[in-house]
């Protein structure tokens, strides 16, 4: 199933490519959308709203490890279009050691920190006991998510987007199912929420580590733990710039919840819900835009000039088409689509709801450009450049949300308007620097 990038119709194999990282992460939203919909339809307002503000840390806490993952799987990338086997087994072997040992401090962190995120995230009294219990279950699948990350990385980057997805959907399924036996069968609650949600991450994380381990022999280098300073180095400077943009806009997305929060349950139970939705929405062109980091960085490695220069037009017609469309459907359907999350009679949740949802829904085409750069960048070894639009688009949204929601007549709605102001000032400056530095940039290559 791995797939050479470096060869064959230009477009044809990174859609190819691409299609089942878009089906696996529409499922890895299922995780998510799963928990939110049952916990809202049948737990209640304050339980929605503390399963959503446990969403948002969450994907804080797993942006790090993501990152982490990401940056390696660009070095995979790289080592595999030059054919180099001995340095893409030594890079795998020092990037497992490194990661690990960051998913191990990672939840040391969260546990000890639980009773001070109530205080950062403003969380009302009235929800923080359903919260609570729902972290303290959740933390617990921190390992699985570095396994299923770090082994499906290393998959995609030999080309290998189709096994990733099977693990992810089973454990998808799995989820769903165990939700409801848990939540509505049992009466567990949240808990049962949270449980359902780690067993099925389990499930992905250790299937897809024994499948790797078994199946590419180049992964059994990890019975020798003894890496190289020089090379534990190289891995860094890919990884940790792209953990630290990953960091950067959860962390930015963490305080604007807790922004959120301020508002009262109301306001954060219409926000848990058209988050998932807002995300559903735009998840094709965020694992396309991470297809294309890989495209770039095969043949960057390969040193196919050609190749980048037409995969880049190509996917910014692709990327902008899709956008344009998703934006005209969440637009038309924004009630109807807060209405699969709360009941009926909760106008004042569908109303923000909805009204988050069309603000954001009209630019997508902005995070579409936007997740592009940031794959392109990453791809050409300036991950860099990927912190910088990521501190230009989270800095600027968290600004303007403090800044306009403070205005008695904008309100709330503050909130909503900085994202797109954000995504257009990151994609501006993004655009901008290729422009006069695209000779330079391929030249590398």
């Amino acid at each position: 199933m791995d797939r050479d990038l470096t060869r064959g119709p230009v477009m044809g194999s990174m859609l190819r490519f691409a299609l089942p990282m878009i089906l696996g992460n529409l499922l890895q939203q299922c995780y998510n959308i799963a928990d939110t919909l049952i916990v809202g339809r049948f737990l209640g307002k304050n339980a929605l709203a503390a399963v959503g503000s446990s969403f948002t840390l969450m994907t804080f806490l797993t942006s790090v490890l993501l990152g982490l993952c990401m940056g390696s799987g660009a070095l995979f990338s790289i080592r595999f279009g030059q054919r180099n086997e001995d340095g893409l087994r030594e890079s795998v072997r020092a990037s497992f050691v490194l990661i690990a040992g960051a998913t191990v401090l990672l939840n040391v962190l969260a546990f000890a920190a639980l009773d001070y995120i109530r205080v950062f995230l403003r969380v009302p009294e009235e929800v923080w006991e359903p919260m609570r219990a729902y972290l303290r279950v959740i933390f617990r699948g921190v390992a699985a998510t570095f396994l299923y990350n770090y082994f499906a990385s290393f998959l995609r980057a030999l080309g290998n987007s189709v096994v990733p997805l099977i693990f992810l959907a089973v454990s998808a399924l799995l989820n769903i199912a165990l939700d409801l036996w848990f939540v509505l069968g049992l009466k567990r609650g949240v808990r049962g929420a949270a449980e359902a949600t780690v067993i099925a991450q389990y499930v992905s994380g250790l299937g897809i580590a024994v499948y790797a381990w078994l199946r590419y022999p180049r992964i059994r280098c990890l019975r020798s733990l003894r890496v190289r300073r020089s090379c534990v180095r190289e891995v860094a400077g890919f990884s940790l710039l792209t953990c630290v943009q990953q960091s950067v806009m959860n962390l930015g997305i963490l305080m604007v919840q807790g922004l959120v929060n301020s508002f009262g349950s109301t306001v954060m139970a219409a926000f848990a819900a058209a988050v998932k939705i807002d995300a559903f929405a735009y998840m094709p062109v965020q694992d396309f835009g991470n297809a294309f980091s890989t495209f770039i960085a095969q043949n960057y490695g390969a040193q196919r000039h050609d190749r980048i220069r037409s995969g880049l037009k190509g996917a910014i017609l692709a990327s902008m088409g899709f956008s344009i469309a998703v934006s005209i459907l969440v637009c038309a359907f924004a009630r109807p689509l807060m209405g699969l999350f709360v009941e009926a009679t909760e106008l004042e949740i569908i109303a923000e709801g909805a009204r988050y949802l069309r603000i954001e829904g009209a630019f997508y085409c902005g995070i579409g450009c936007l997740f592009l750069l940031y794959g392109l960048y990453r791809a050409l070894g300036r991950p860099g450049m990927s912190v910088v639009l990521t501190v230009i688009s989270l800095g600027t949204r968290v600004a303007l949300a403090y800044a306009l929601s403070a205005i008695p007549a904008i309100g709330v709605t503050g909130i909503w308007w900085s994202v797109p102001i954000g995504w257009a000032l990151a994609d501006l400056t993004g655009l901008l620097y290729y422009i006069l530095r695209r000779e330079r940039l391929l030249s590398r290559a």
